[in-house]
């Protein structure tokens, strides 16, 4: 992984290049295609891998973990609709590419890992990059009740179903957006909280994420 950060204006018009496939694939929220375009996700990449970097395809960054891809990081930052100061709970920092992505939406973001190397050097890169986020290390599945409730909650890993813990977290109104299948292929999940006891739930479109692994998981 690369700490030498340098934004020219090849990776600028390469990220350019990246909105209009997103938009060409559904994307429309231009808080959303504005992040995509302002994140430089080449600083996730070692340098030996920089010509992949605004390809639209996951990338492995180790632990067998993987950085997602683009599509999918503005696809679940679009299903949220972000609000200005949201208190946002992201289950699996992983890269920190999400992480970024939904500051630059204008959210306040909790983000917690649960692979030691990952958060390591997550927590020294993203600050790097000027983004402050509030970092935990430990079981996501179980959220972060200590400073719950949450305007909103992504799940950025395969879950093997809707962690009643999670729904606990959010506030009333507040949205959850989870990957929910087997290990193989999960459907996008968004659940709202309508009231104490209620929830309504939208099944969404296929995807394949690294499994969620945890307590409340696999």
């Amino acid at each position: 992984m690369a700490y030498k950060f340098v934004d020219n204006y090849r990776e600028r018009g390469a990220r350019k290049k990246l909105v209009e496939i997103l938009k060409d694939k559904g994307i429309s929220d231009e808080k959303v295609l504005k992040a995509i375009a302002k994140v430089p996700r080449h600083f996730f990449f070692d340098e030996t891998f920089w010509n992949q970097a605004y390809k639209d395809i996951a990338f492995p960054i180790g632990d067998g973990q993987t950085i997602s891809q683009p599509y999918t990081v503005a696809y679940q930052t679009e299903l949220l609709h972000i609000q200005k100061g949201d208190k946002v709970l992201e289950i699996g920092t992983g890269s920190g590419y999400q992480t970024c992505v939904l500051m630059e939406v204008g959210a306040n973001v909790y983000t917690i890992e649960r692979q030691q190397n990952i958060y390591n050097h997550t927590i020294k890169v993203l600050p790097g990059m000027g983004y402050k986020a509030n970092f935990f290390l430990g079981d996501g599945s179980k959220g972060i009740a200590a400073h719950a409730p949450y305007h909103k909650i992504i799940v950025t890993a395969g879950a093997p179903f809707v962690p009643e813990i999670l729904l606990k977290q959010l506030k009333i109104g507040g949205i959850l957006v989870i990957p929910v299948g087997d290990e193989k292929s999960q459907k996008m999940i968004t659940v709202i909280r309508v009231n104490e006891n209620d929830f309504d739930r939208i099944e969404l479109d296929t995807f394949r994420f690294v499994p969620l692994v945890g307590d409340q998981a696999w």
